[in-house]
Parts: C-alpha cells; structure tokens; sequence
C-alpha cells in the first residue's frame, strides 16, 4: 500500500448556507490503496467526500488531489428514461464514438472520446461481471432493482479508471450476492478508493480506516476490526489514565487543605506567643513577616501542584469518549407467546408471526419484499394479514415526522399522556440530548432524525404489538447500528424486520426467518444461515 498523500486536507471549513458548521478546520489525508472511512452520523463524512468530489466548495482552507476523482452519491438519482449507459457515465462517450463511426468529424467528438475506444468492449466485459452486457447499455433503469443500478454505478465509476474512486454506502438495498459481487470488485480495485460504509464485511477488505471524529482525521492502517481493537486499548488506557490523575488532583487538594490547617496553627500560636509576651515586640515582628512570605510561597507552591493536577485531569478526561449506549426501559406491548400477530400465505402454505417473536423478511434485490410489507401495512395484500391494530413501521426513507415540530413535540403527539420531563429523559436515553430535543427536526442531522423516528416508535402509547423495520441499518453509521440494536433489546413485542445486513439481523436475535426467492414465492428459512 501506497503511503503517498493523494488527497491532503488543509484547515478544511464548510458552513451550510443557514450557518450551521458541518466541518470546522479539519486537516489530514488519505494515501493510495483502499481506505474505509468511519464516523458518527453527522460528523460531516458525506459533506467531506462532496467536497473531495468537487461538489461543494469549501468555506474555508483547501483540497489538494493527485488526479480526477470519481464519485458515488449516497443516493442515486434513478429518472425512469435514465439509461444503463447514463448510469454507467459513459453515455457521451458512447455517443461521441459513434458519430465518429458513422462519419462525424467534428473536434468535438474526438476531445470527447479521448483514448476510450474500446469503451464499448470494457463496458461488455464489466457489465458481463454483474450479471449484463452491453446490449442493455441502452435499457431504462426503471426496469431495474435499486441493488442493480448501485452495482451498475459502481461498475461505471470502475470502467471510467479516475485515479481516485469515492464510495458513498455503496451496499445500501444490496442483497448478499451482490454484496459479495461489490467485494471482488473492490478487492482488484485500480487507483486509490475510499469508502464510506456501515457494512462491517466491507471495511474488512479496506487497507486502512480512517475516522472523522470531533473535528479531526485520523488514520489507522489496517482495516476495521484492527482499528476498532486499536481504539478500545486507546480508550482503555485513557480511562485509567484519567482515573490515575483525578486521584492525583485529589491527592494535591487535601495537601493543600492540610497546608492551610498547619499554616492556620502555626499563625495562632505566633500570635499567642505574641500576646503572652514571650518574645520581644520587635522580633516577633520579624518572624510574623518571615513565616507570611513563607507562608505565602508555600500557598503558591501548592496552587500550581493543583493547577497542575487539573490541567492534567482535563487533558486527560479530553481522550476518554463519552459513553453513548442506549439503555431503555420500555413499557410492555403486551403481546402473550400464544399471540397472532401476522399471517403470510404462499400457495398452501400459511406462515405465522406468532408472539413477541424477531422474524427477518430476506431476499435477493427485486424478490418483492417492500411489496409484501407495503401490502401488509396498508391492508391491501391477498397473501398478507395483519392481527393487530398497534403496528409500528419504520421506513427506509425516515419520513412521517413533523418537521417543524421539535423532537419532544413529534414524540408527544404519540404519547400525549407521558410528561415532558419523561420524554426528555427518554430522548436523552436514545442519545438526544440538550439543545437538541428543542430544535425544529428539519435542523436535525440524519442520525439525530433516526433517533426521533425511533422514539415515536418505541414510547408510542398505547406500545406498539408489532415493529416493522424496512432496511433500518440503511445510511446509519456503525455506533447508530449497534445503538438499533441496544434499543430493540427492551422492546417486547413482535419485530419483523427487512434487511441485508445478517450481523445486524443476528445482533437483535432473530428467531424465524421468511424468504423470498427471484420468482415471489414465500418459503421458510433457518436463523443460522444468516
């Protein structure tokens, strides 16, 4: 691996037009090879790549780049007329060559091709990688799945060879098939590539990972679960380290007290002697000063000890992070082991979600799975019942809040019985915490609006029977993942849950699991297959 900087940040500043401060002097850089970049949900990952990209311009401080960068959105813009060879990013390159074949001479054409003549041919035999070939180069996206236009994307990034490559969670709504496609593809990746991903199995083929945290860039070299050990001995030794100098303070303060006291006893038996007139006038004069001054150095003395000792305890407190596990105590839905919740049928066969039971809703990309459940919600389905009126859904989208209304006005309108000192400590449980909770939800960053659409689901009243999460590790970072799923771990009622990220499905304990196969036909599978 390269330790050549290919992208340098230099005291990097961007400030959204309504002020708010997204990256705030950050300096650092990448080197070649394959770098996994990791962080919590706003701290700025996303705005970083755009900047690198070329998307947006710094506020403040500069990018240096070592060539043209290529880029991945989060979000693909899929319009149904878009086509395989617009997704691909090659559409006028194809066009400029075949106006030169046809007979074209103009300039244009030419400048436009540059050295792409076997566009076509690389274009074939990348397509033919991921299942297509370049007779769909001019098939509408619209007939595809969301897993096959982000294989198709990245293909495109990978036929173009920019010398730098930038991945915004490329696996999102990707099966496990075409994850493990995207992985070869990165494992043999030309040039420099970063990635951002909460995809654990990703980040283990990365050569580095690098963190955007408080404000900094640090990079480790090795991939996630090398860094992840790395951080938990940085933390562990600045715990102790922080333990060790608070004990110290202590230690400095209480000598400092008993200083004071034996200064005080001393002083009073100055002046007793004084007054008995043990001792010349004059001379006690001359020790009363004397034992002041000393006195006096010896206070400074010890003050600078406890300066000391509390700058030390801050810088040391500085390193230690803050605990940010979510433990919730939730009421009880109610839902007895005997309990139907939910009826699926698939030919003759009826498949039940029966009491508080985790069932995983799998499938490849395009199987029909939000189908199903947006059948099931709404009622509408033949082979979809639901059992239960209290039904809790969490979309991929994280839409169905109020947002002009504050975090604690969207949980009250759920939960219109609970206080408001309640939510809010409920709020602070789930991580929202201050400031926060009081601010319009559109001003909130996307972890923060994740934490709010997860309060109105969980602290609804009357709780909800059943949970259905559609894709919910989608564009959450990996803290957020984890904090998913502390907080389903209080929860007792019925989870249905469609994902392909099997660490996070075993992580929340699923005990069934309903899959879909590429013709729509519902069949039972094992939980440890995931």
């Amino acid at each position: 691996m390269s330790t050549t900087s290919v992208i340098t940040l230099h005291d990097l500043t961007f400030e959204w037009p309504d002020g708010t401060v997204a990256l705030d002097h950050v300096s650092g850089s990448f080197t070649g090879g394959r770098t996994g970049l990791v962080g919590r949900n706003g701290a700025g990952k996303s705005t970083l790549l755009r900047l690198v990209a070329g998307q947006l311009l710094p506020t403040g401080g500069r990018i240096d780049t070592v060539g043209e960068v290529g880029y991945l959105p989060q979000t693909l813009t899929l319009a149904k007329a878009t086509t395989v060879a617009e997704l691909l990013g090659i559409d006028r390159i194809l066009a400029a060559l075949h106006a030169i074949e046809a007979g074209e001479i103009d300039e244009r054409h030419f400048d436009t091709l540059g050295d792409n003549w076997d566009i076509e041919a690389r274009a074939d035999e990348a397509l033919h990688d991921i299942g297509f070939s370049a007779s769909d180069l001019h098939r509408p996206v619209a007939a595809l799945s969301g897993g096959e236009a982000m294989l198709i994307a990245v293909t495109g990034l990978r036929i173009r060879r920019t010398p730098i490559t930038i991945l915004d969670e490329p696996t999102n709504n990707l099966d496990r098939a075409a994850r493990a496609a995207l992985g070869e593809f990165l494992d043999a990746w030309p040039g420099t590539l970063i990635v951002v991903s909460h995809d654990l199995e990703l980040l283990e083929r990365m050569d580095s990972t690098a963190e955007l945290y408080a404000g900094g860039l640090e990079v480790f070299g090795g991939p996630y679960s090398a860094w992840r050990e790395h951080r938990e001995q940085e933390q562990a030794a600045a715990t102790a380290a922080a333990r060790s100098a608070e004990q110290a303070l202590k230690v400095e303060k209480r000598q400092r007290i008993e200083a004071e006291t034996t200064l005080a006893r001393r002083d009073r038996t100055a002046r007793k002697t004084q007054k008995d007139g043990g001792i010349p006038k004059i001379l006690a004069g001359n020790r009363a000063s004397r034992a002041q001054a000393s006195a006096g150095a010896l206070r400074g003395v010890l003050d600078t000890k406890v300066e000391a000792a509390q700058a030390a305890v801050d810088a040391a407190s500085a390193r230690v992070r803050a605990d940010e596990h979510i433990h919730l105590v939730l009421p009880d839905p109610g839902v007895p082991r005997g309990r139907r919740i939910a009826e699926f049928r698939s030919g003759e066969r009826v498949f039940v979600v029966q009491g508080p039971e985790r069932v995983a809703l799998v499938g490849p990309n395009g199987s029909g799975k939000s189908t199903l459940l947006d059948g099931l919600i709404s009622r509408s389905a033949p082979d979809a019942t639901l059992l239960t009126d209290r039904v809790g859904y969490l979309p991929q989208r994280l839409d169905g809040l109020d947002e002009s209304a504050t975090a604690v006005e969207n949980v009250q309108s759920v939960a219109n019985s609970m206080p408001v000192a309640e939510i809010r400590n409920q709020l602070a449980r789930l991580l929202l915490r201050g400031a926060s909770v009081d601010r319009p939800v559109r001003t909130l960053s996307g972890g923060e609006r994740f934490r709010v659409c997860l309060a109105k689901l969980l602290l609804a009243d009357p709780p909800h029977q059943l949970l259905i999460l559609d894709e919910p590790t989608n564009n959450l970072d990996i803290a957020s993942v984890e904090q998913l799923g502390e907080a389903l771990d209080g929860y007792r009622g019925a989870v249905l849950v469609v994902s392909h990220d099997h660490e996070f499905l075993r992580r929340i304990g699923v005990d069934a699991v309903l899959e879909l196969d590429g013709t729509g036909r519902l069949r039972q599978g094992a939980p440890d297959t995931l």
